[in-house]
C-alpha cells in the first residue's frame, strides 16, 4: 500500500510539472499578411479569427500575423510550400485559374460586402468547389472588399473621359470593366498604389472607399465617382495550408474550422463594410471631393456592362458546374441576407 501510495504520488508530482508546461506549449497558427498593420484585415478581422480559434481550441492554438512583403500574389504559393500555414490573398492575382470567384464581383449584385461574403461562401459549397479550383489547399473563407469606385487624380463628369487614362488595374472584373472604359491598366499589388499615383504612374484607381484612408487615397487620389453599390466587389480567399491541419489534433482541426467558413467570411466581409463608411468620411474631413454618380453616368456604366453576365457564363463553361444557376442564387441570398 506505501509503495502504491508513493507511486500516486509521484505520477501526481509529474503532472504538476508537465501539464502547465503543455499548456503554455500552444500550436502557432503563423499567417501570412500584407497591406498595412492599420487596415481592418489586420486590425480587426484576423485578430478576431485568432481570438476564435484560440477559444475553440481552449487555447492550443494561437494566430500570429506575419508580413513577408513583397507582392500578395505570392501568398498562395506560400500556403502550398508550407512557409505559412495560412494566408488571404485577391483571386484576381491569378487569372486563368480562379474564374468562378467572379462570380461575386459582377455588376449588379445590389448588396454590402457582408452579405456578399455569406452569400459567396454558402454558393461555393453548393456549386463552385466542386470545379476544383482551389485544389491542394484548405479554402478558409471567401469574402469580398466593399463596393469599388473609381477613385481619380483629376475629377471627371462622364465616363467617356476615362477613355485613355492610366489606371490601376487589380484583376478580375475590374479587368474587363476597365476595357470597357478604354482606359489604359496598369498593373501593381494594393500596397503599391499610394507610389505610383504619387509619381504619376496612373490618373487613378478602382477600390472601396475604405482605402481613402487605409492606403492613404485621399492624399493622391481626392477626386472619387461613387456608385451606389459600386461598380464591382473584389474577390479574396483565406488558403489554410493542409498538413497544418492535419499536424492538430482531431478536435482541434474542428474547432479550427468550425471558426472559419461562412462565420469567417461574414466577419470578414462585415469589417470592410464598416471600414468603408470609416473611409469616406475620413476623406471628407480630408477635403476630398466624392460625387455621386448622377444617372446619365449610371446609365453609361449599365450600357457598358450589359453583356458581362454573359460573358462570365461562356468563360467559366469548362468548370462543369451550372454557373447560371449558381448566380441566380447568389444574387437571391445576398439581397435577401
Amino acid at each position: 500500500m506505501k509503495y502504491l501510495t508513493k507511486i500516486i504520488i509521484t505520477v501526481l508530482a509529474l503532472s504538476a510539472i508537465i501539464l502547465p508546461g503543455q499548456a503554455l506549449a500552444a500550436k502557432e497558427m503563423r499567417v501570412g499578411s500584407w497591406l498595412p498593420p492599420k487596415h481592418t484585415m489586420n486590425k480587426d478581422v484576423l485578430p478576431t479569427w485568432g481570438k476564435w480559434i484560440s477559444e475553440a481550441t481552449e487555447g492550443r492554438v494561437t494566430l500570429k500575423i506575419e508580413y513577408p512583403g513583397g507582392h500578395p500574389k505570392a501568398m498562395l504559393g506560400n500556403v502550398q510550400d508550407g512557409v505559412f500555414d495560412a494566408a488571404w490573398t485577391f483571386h484576381g492575382y491569378f487569372p486563368g485559374r480562379f474564374k468562378l470567384t467572379k462570380i461575386v464581383e459582377l455588376p449588379g449584385l445590389g448588396a454590402g460586402a457582408e452579405a456578399a461574403s455569406a452569400a459567396h461562401w454558402r454558393i461555393n459549397e453548393k456549386y463552385l468547389k466542386k470545379a476544383g479550383e482551389h485544389k491542394g489547399i484548405v479554402l478558409g473563407a471567401l469574402f469580398t472588399h466593399g463596393p469599388g469606385h473609381i477613385h481619380l487624380r483629376e475629377p471627371i463628369k462622364s465616363l467617356k473621359e476615362m477613355d485613355g487614362k492610366k489606371i490601376r488595374i487589380g484583376g478580375g472584373v475590374q479587368t474587363e470593366i476597365a476595357n470597357r472604359m478604354g482606359v489604359k491598366g496598369v498593373a501593381a499589388p494594393g500596397s503599391k498604389v499610394y507610389e505610383i499615383l504619387s509619381q504619376g504612374v496612373a490618373d487613378g484607381v478602382f477600390m472601396p472607399m475604405g482605402e481613402k484612408r487605409t492606403l492613404r487615397l485621399k492624399e493622391v487620389a481626392p477626386f472619387t465617382m461613387k456608385f451606389p453599390t459600386g461598380m464591382y466587389l473584389g474577390s479574396f480567399g483565406v488558403f489554410i495550408n493542409p498538413d497544418f491541419l492535419d499536424s492538430l489534433s482531431a478536435k482541434d482541426r474542428k474547432a479550427v474550422l468550425s471558426v472559419s467558413g461562412e462565420k469567417l467570411s461574414a466577419m470578414a466581409g462585415r469589417f470592410w463594410g464598416e471600414d468603408v463608411k470609416i473611409g469616406e468620411a475620413d476623406a471628407k474631413a480630408f477635403g476630398n471631393t466624392i460625387m455621386e454618380a448622377p444617372a446619365s453616368v449610371l446609365k453609361e456604366f449599365e450600357a457598358m456592362t450589359t453583356d458581362m453576365d454573359t460573358e462570365w457564363l461562356n468563360a467559366v463553361e469548362d468548370r462543369g458546374i451550372d454557373a447560371k444557376k449558381a448566380l441566380q442564387e447568389l444574387r437571391e441570398i445576398a439581397r435577401s441576407y
